[in-house]
């Protein structure tokens, strides 16, 4: 009976683990998946293209609106229900989205954005809480499995489409929000069948102490630090993500399609920055060394594309392995900053709901200067700007050496509100 509990004991780790990464790969999957099949979407849903920006600006938006009613929401249900409410709400969004019209084509990514906002306030909690003293690689890892989510559904949605129409292909990612929830749900019932036996056997934890005063985050410099951080590597990535394309189609004279092509170096290459930051943070014991080493890389992308265009290749891919770093090593000092669970909580949501923000205005912003300005090196400079916020914001708030304690993440909250499942 002894060694039975011990196996489930370790499998929980486990199974979680798995629900993350499953977790992960729909939250920018579903954002992306229109764009390999843009023109066929606009031909039968008979829009402009101004329209079809909505459903890329649209999530992003919410992801600054809505994470603090996301943050209320994980306090009411507990962390790991409201990764189930979200994967609920992705899943209806994918596929009222893929019904046929303008109307559920937006109504389908208001609720996508509305519960990608959840997942991304609520799963740094779930890793700080559920992964103590592994919490930087298993950030790598759910950073990593964020691109790779991306990464396959730009790659396989086309191809579907051509068998199954693009409403099908679209809707038929709903079958790995699916996959992700039953993992998440079978992790949830492990958990709660493993707390009651241990109450069972006299083995519960105790009863957490009397909550202390709270301080409010909004009153932490290191707060608004790590969200100007997050501001500067959103808006920078976002940014870039949109005009990459096409700078590279004007300034190297390549045809539209071979530049997407060529601009996905920047998206797969932050696998690579995911994992890479982790052993850094190790090696160097200092976060805000590892942020400020990530923006100097992150800048070789505007300055080598103003000084040696030709070299875009060397550029896309230094800049892909920093902006997939950049989201780590941010998400890292996150849970390294909280004192504790709920605190974490609240970081989350404010560090990425004021980012998020900021990053909807990124592709508007380089596009309104390149059209006044008739060219990139302007647009590429606003780039480097906002590289450099996040040198300096993210170096003051990132943290310092890392002593043996601050390895355990936050402690466990003292309020009642995220200690249901």
């Amino acid at each position: 009976m002894q060694r039975g509990r011990r196996a489930g004991a370790a499998v929980l780790p486990v199974l979680l683990l798995t629900g993350v990464l499953l977790v992960a790969l729909n939250m920018r999957g579903p954002l992306v998946a229109i764009a390999p099949v843009v023109d066929d979407l606009r031909r039968d849903l008979d829009v402009t293209a101004g329209t079809v920006g909505l459903l890329t600006s649209i999530p992003v938006l919410c992801f600054g609106l809505a994470a603090p009613l996301a943050s209320l929401l994980i306090a009411r249900t507990g962390v790991h229900r409201a990764v189930l409410v979200s994967m609920a709400g992705v899943l209806a969004g994918t596929l009222l989205r893929s019904l046929g019209s303008p109307g559920t084509a937006i109504a389908g990514t208001v609720v996508l954005g509305l519960a990608i906002t959840v997942a991304n306030v609520v799963v740094p909690v779930v890793i700080g809480r559920d992964f103590p003293g592994a919490t930087n690689v298993v950030t790598a890892a759910y950073t990593a499995a964020l691109n790779l989510g991306s990464t396959l559904t730009s790659a396989l949605t086309a191809p579907l489409a051509e068998v199954v129409g693009w409403q099908a292909a679209l809707a038929s990612w709903g079958l790995l929000v699916a996959v992700a929830a039953a993992v998440w749900t079978a992790a949830l019932r492990r958990q709660v069948a493993r707390a009651a036996a241990a109450e069972a056997a006299g083995n519960a934890p105790p009863p957490p102490p009397p909550p202390g005063p709270t301080r409010s985050v909004w009153r932490r410099p290191v707060a608004w630090g790590l969200t100007l951080a997050f501001a500067g590597q959103a808006f920078a990535y976002y940014g870039t993500t949109a005009w990459l394309p096409t700078l590279l189609a004007d300034e190297n004279g390549m045809t539209r399609a071979a530049a997407g092509i060529s601009s996905s170096l920047f998206q797969v290459l932050a696998i690579v920055g995911a994992f890479a930051v982790p052993a850094l943070v190790a090696w160097w014991q200092r976060p805000s060394l590892v942020l400020l080493a990530i923006t100097v890389v992150w800048a070789t992308l505007p300055v080598g594309l103003l000084l040696a265009p030709s070299l875009w290749a060397l550029w896309c891919c230094l800049a892909g392995i920093a902006q997939g770093g950049g989201l780590t090593v941010v998400f890292i000092a996150i849970v390294r900053r909280s004192g504790d669970l709920t605190e974490n909580r609240r970081l989350s949501a404010m560090v990425q709901g004021g980012g998020y923000v900021v990053a909807a205005t990124g592709p508007l912003v380089l596009g309104a200067v390149h059209d006044a300005t008739g060219g990139w090196s302007v647009p590429l400079l606003v780039v480097l700007g906002a590289v450099v916020v996040m040198a300096v914001a993210g170096t003051a708030s990132a943290g310092g050496r890392i002593d043996d304690e601050d390895e355990a993440g936050p402690v466990p909250v003292p309020a009642g509100e995220d200690r249901r499942g």
